[in-house]
């Protein structure tokens, strides 16, 4: 008897923490789920949006690409023809030509005038004057594109500030209709684009600047290094993620610009600043040919994610790749 009860006992004691442990993990896993769940609700709401205003209308324009519809009578099954014809028609051609110049003026050069003032402001001005310089170079981001366009539109003119000042530094034989000109119109755009995206780029790479350890200048400046070998060995690849993120939003809006370039040009004159958000817009409101508005708007969307990808792999660190 006394055996038995021991042997009792002893499986008794045993079972005990064994289904206390297994209690509490069902418990646990119960409640994930429901955190789970919970979560899922919050975000519900935005992927419908997501859904319907950015998913669904990409999927409309892929389907209407491979037809030919004026939006109102039967579509007829084309193919592939509406993205043969985009590569055959120089004019829409061109506008993929005129998005790449585009990313010059409104990508390359931010970028890399935003590290220079970025490394001056983080160098010379700090405390008051630095809070008051990155607040003026990022007051063009908040502005709307549309004022914006109108604005330089305004100061571009014949008669504008641009060519009142030049005439008065006595460069007044190069004044001209710098919007209307063939030959600056598209580089009078891209300075525009400098000027809007230049605060952006500034504040996010001193933003970056901010969180190198002084530590590695000050061993630089131990070793004998310049203030250009500091700005190119130590800033400049320690902002990796910085400088991605600038070149990712910068060449979207380059390859996606259309409120600037419409307001300031409209495309012209001819089809110099057309760009393919403007030939997309023209070929499905105002002259009907959906189709190949789509194709060109399934090509821009391609164009996007091929450029954008490699970026992305490129200014992630050693460390999350």
């Amino acid at each position: 008897m006394p055996i038995r009860s021991k042997v009792t006992s002893t499986v008794t004691t045993d079972n005990r923490p064994v289904a206390s442990g297994f209690s509490r993990r069902i418990s646990s896993n119960k409640g994930i789920r429901r955190e789970n769940f919970v979560g899922w609700l919050f975000v519900l709401p935005a992927l419908v949006i997501y859904a319907v205003f950015v998913l669904l209308p990409f999927l409309l324009s892929i389907q209407y690409s491979f037809f030919r519809w004026n939006g109102v009578s039967p579509a007829t099954w084309v193919g592939l023809k509406n993205y043969i014809t985009v590569f055959q028609v120089p004019d829409l051609l061109g506008t993929i030509v005129n998005a790449f110049w585009l990313v010059v003026w409104f990508s390359l050069i931010p970028v890399a005038l935003g590290l220079v003032v970025a490394n001056v402001i983080h160098r010379v001005a700090t405390g008051r004057l630095g809070a008051i310089a990155r607040t003026v170079l990022f007051l063009p981001q908040v502005i709307p594109l549309v004022a914006a366009g109108i604005i330089w539109g305004w100061l571009l003119a014949l008669q504008g500030l641009v060519n009142q000042i030049l005439s008065v530094i006595g460069l007044g034989s190069i004044t001209r209709a710098w919007l209307g000109d063939f030959d600056f119109a598209l580089p009078s755009v891209g300075v525009i684009g400098i000027w809007v995206l230049l605060g952006f780029c500034t504040v996010l790479l001193l933003t970056g600047m901010t969180k190198v350890d002084p530590a590695l200048y000050e061993s630089a400046r131990l070793d004998g290094a310049s203030w250009f070998r500091e700005f190119v060995s130590i800033t400049v690849p320690l902002l990796r993620n910085e400088i991605g993120v600038c070149l990712t939003v910068t060449v979207i809006a380059a390859l996606a610009a259309f409120d600037i370039v419409y307001v300031a040009t409209a495309g012209g004159p001819g089809n110099a600043t057309s760009v393919p958000g403007i030939q997309i817009y023209i070929l499905a409101f105002t002259q009907r040919q959906i189709g190949l508005a789509s194709a060109l708007a399934v090509m821009l969307m391609l164009l996007v994610v091929l450029i954008i990808l490699p970026i992305q792999w490129l200014s992630r660190t050693e460390d999350t790749r």
